[in-house]
């Protein structure tokens, strides 16, 4: 059996990476984790990890070592022209809610993944 886990991460404001975070991955608020200096969104369904968001006073300084990649059109195999599709639909959304657009990733002729910024500059992948 599988042990449940959080991942962790540090922020400025921990309010606004959760909501951030919880828009891209279909979360909610986790009850109970909703201070100024913390919070913790989780996966409705139960499925996923819950994401806790922890205020630190550094700022960010260098590359994440581990990033969250978005993978849009699930487990595989794909069709990559439909993979490629959501990939596109789901960029601009969270461009509206505050992440960067870094670079497109291309797997010979098919779209392979977005690598964004986050509101805070931590990167992920949309795939």
């Amino acid at each position: 059996m599988a042990t449940f886990w959080t991942l962790g991460a540090d922020a400025d404001d921990p309010q606004r990476l959760a909501a951030f975070w919880a828009l891209a991955l279909g979360y909610v608020s986790e009850p109970g984790f909703d201070e100024p200096d913390n919070a913790s969104i989780v996966d409705p369904d139960g499925r996923g990890p819950a994401i806790a968001f922890l205020k630190v006073p550094e700022g960010k300084t260098a590359k994440n070592r581990v990033h969250v990649d978005i993978r849009v059109a699930g487990p595989g195999p794909w069709d990559m022209a439909e993979r490629a599709r959501l990939i596109r639909r789901k960029v601009p959304e969270l461009v509206a809610a505050g992440a960067t657009v870094v670079r497109e990733h291309w797997y010979g002729d098919d779209l392979g993944h977005v690598v964004m910024l986050d509101p805070e500059g931590n990167e992920f992948c949309v795939a």
